[in-house]
C-alpha cells in the first residue's frame, strides 16, 4: 500500500511541476493578452502607447549608421485661438509643425517626451505605401494589376484570390472585415488577440473568406489589406518588411531613434499599424512625403507614385473622406493635401500648397465619436493658415 501512495505522490508532484512548467511557458503570453486587454484603459493609454514592447512582440527597424538628419528651426508660431483646448480635448501627446521645412512649433503633453516611440496605428499604412513605390520602381514588381496571389501564393483559396494588388492599395478588396474597434468580437479585436497570443497573421489573412463584393468593385477599409501588400512584397523581394523598411525609407531619412514593428508570434511586422517612432521622425517622413518622395536632396520615393498615390482613386462614398494608395485626403480635397491617419487621433497632414506639415500624436479614447475626424482636419488646417 506504502508502495501505492509512493506512486501516486510522484504522479501528483509531476502533474505540479508540469502545471507550473506550462504557467512558466505561457507567461509571457498571458501577460501580452492582459496588456492588449488593458492597452486603451483611461489610466494606461498614454504609458501604453509610448511603450507598445511591453504588449506585442517586436523587431527592430535599423536606422543605419549614417547621421541624423537636421530639423532646422524657424520663429516660433502662435498657435490659434482653441487650439490649446483642442490638445486638452483630445487628449494629445505631441504636436509638432514644419513650416518651410523647419520646425515652428513641438510640444510634448501628458508625461510624454521626444524620445518616446509612439505607436503610428494607421499612420504606418502610408510608410507601406512609400515602401511599395520604391519597389515598383525597381521592378520587383511587374504591374500594379498582377494579382495578389501572383507573389502571396498562401492566399489562394481565400477571400483575397482574384484581388488586384491596385484593389487592396485603395482597399477595394471586397473581403468582409469588422473594423470596428470598440466591439470586442469585431474581427480587428480578434486579430489583436491573435497577435498577443503568438498567432501569425499571415494564417489570419489567408484565413477571410468571407466578401463584400467582388474585387475593385467597392471600396471599406479593410486594415488586413495592408498586411497583405506586405506579404507581396516579401513574397516579391524575398525579405523581411523591417529590412525593406529600413534600407529603402529609414536609412535614407536620417532619424533620430531607432523605430520598431509589432509582431505575430513568428517575427512577422505588423505592417497594418505597427510601425513606432518618435514625433521627430514622423516629422522627417512628413517632409519627405511633401516633397512628393524628395528629403533633404535625395529622391527616396518615385515623385510618379508620390503623385498617384496621394490623389483621391478609391470610390469613397459621397461626403466621406477621400483615399489614394493608403493615403487619406480630405471630403473637400484641395490639390496637394493629404495625410496619414491613425486611431486614437494620430496624423501626418501635409498643406503643400502652404508648405506646411504637422505631426500630432494622441491617446484620445473619443476618437470614434460623431465629428471628432473633421473638427481634427478643421484645427490642423487652422494651424496651417496661421502660419
Amino acid at each position: 500500500m506504502n508502495g501505492v501512495f509512493k506512486w501516486l505522490g510522484r504522479i501528483a508532484l509531476a502533474l505540479i511541476l508540469a502545471a507550473i512548467a506550462v504557467g512558466l511557458w505561457k507567461r509571457d503570453e498571458i501577460t501580452r493578452l492582459w496588456a492588449v486587454n488593458s492597452l486603451f484603459d483611461k489610466g494606461r493609454i498614454v504609458q501604453n502607447f509610448s511603450n507598445m514592447e511591453h504588449a506585442f512582440l517586436t523587431v527592430p527597424v535599423p536606422r543605419g549608421t549614417g547621421p541624423v538628419s537636421r530639423l532646422p528651426r524657424g520663429p516660433v508660431m502662435t498657435l490659434p485661438e482653441r487650439a490649446v483646448d483642442w490638445i486638452e480635448a483630445r487628449t494629445l501627446t505631441s504636436l509638432m509643425v514644419l513650416h518651410q521645412g523647419a520646425v515652428v512649433h513641438e510640444s510634448y503633453h501628458l508625461g510624454t517626451g521626444p524620445q518616446d516611440r509612439r505607436i503610428s496605428w494607421s499612420m504606418a499604412k502610408s510608410f507601406v505605401s512609400a515602401l511599395f513605390g520604391v519597389v515598383v520602381e525597381e521592378g520587383a514588381i511587374e504591374s500594379l494589376d498582377d494579382p495578389v496571389t501572383r507573389y502571396a501564393p498562401g492566399l489562394i483559396g481565400s477571400a483575397y484570390d482574384g484581388a488586384r494588388i491596385r484593389d487592396v492599395l485603395l482597399m477595394m478588396s471586397g473581403v468582409r472585415f469588422d473594423e470596428d474597434y470598440l466591439d470586442y468580437d469585431s474581427d480587428i479585436n480578434r486579430m489583436g488577440r491573435t497577435l498577443a497570443l503568438g498567432g501569425a497573421m499571415d494564417k489570419f489573412a489567408a484565413g477571410l473568406n468571407a466578401r463584400i463584393a467582388p474585387p475593385g468593385k467597392r471600396w471599406q477599409y479593410v486594415s488586413v489589406d495592408t498586411h497583405v501588400l506586405a506579404m507581396v512584397l516579401r513574397g516579391a523581394t524575398g525579405r523581411s518588411l523591417p529590412d525593406l523598411m529600413s534600407e529603402k525609407i529609414i536609412q535614407p531619412l536620417g532619424l533620430e531613434v531607432e523605430p520598431f514593428f509589432i509582431t505575430d508570434g513568428e517575427g512577422v511586422a505588423i505592417a497594418l499599424g505597427g510601425l513606432n517612432l518618435t514625433t521627430r521622425d514622423y516629422a522627417r517622413f512628413g517632409l519627405m512625403a511633401a516633397g512628393l518622395g524628395s528629403y533633404r536632396g535625395t529622391q527616396i520615393v518615385p515623385e510618379a507614385w508620390m503623385r498617384a498615390a496621394t490623389v483621391p482613386t478609391a470610390p469613397t462614398e459621397p461626403g466621406e473622406l477621400k483615399y489614394g494608395y493608403q493615403w487619406w485626403m480630405p471630403r473637400d480635397v484641395r490639390d496637394g493635401e493629404y495625410f496619414g491617419h491613425g486611431i486614437y487621433g494620430q496624423y501626418i497632414y501635409i498643406d503643400r500648397a502652404k508648405d506646411v506639415v504637422i505631426v500630432v500624436t494622441a491617446a484620445d479614447r473619443g476618437f470614434r465619436e460623431d465629428g471628432v475626424r473633421d473638427r481634427n482636419i478643421a484645427m490642423l488646417r487652422r494651424i496651417a493658415r496661421a502660419l
